[in-house]
């Protein structure tokens, strides 16, 4: 029997490596975003804000799910998490996922360029 995440995604150990960043990149994220909008909190909130869209982003990619319909599990789920952790109202909670997911974009693409170009550099 052949379990789909041992198929062509790579190893266990490698999924679960992706998975585990992804989760601590978006509880970094999740940190500033709330931060931002709600000045000093806690940053023991963001690590439970982080693996709800990662776990969905992995499985989304494991089990070839169109990211039209992951999107929006992982913003509810993101929303969700907010709202429990936090405890502020759905449209300060719509604010900080707003952010969050600017944030994520914005520091995203900036990891991911400042690594495209260390693996350019001659030598």
């Amino acid at each position: 029997m052949v379990v789909p995440l041992q198929t062509t995604l790579g190893s266990p150990v490698a999924i679960a490596g992706t998975a585990g960043l992804f989760a601590l990149f978006l509880s970094a994220t999740a940190h500033i975003a709330a931060r931002n909008v709600l000045g000093d909190v806690a940053v023991r909130n963001a690590f439970g804000v982080g693996p709800l869209p990662a776990g969905v982003a992995v499985l989304s990619t494991a089990f070839d799910v169109s990211a039209a319909l992951a999107l929006p599990v992982a913003l509810a789920l993101d929303a969700a998490a907010v709202k429990y952790l936090y405890g502020r109202s759905w449209r300060l909670t719509a604010y900080i996922v707003v952010i969050h997911v600017v944030v994520s974009i914005i520091l995203g693409a900036l990891v991911f360029s400042l690594l495209a170009l260390w693996q350019s550099a001659p030598g």
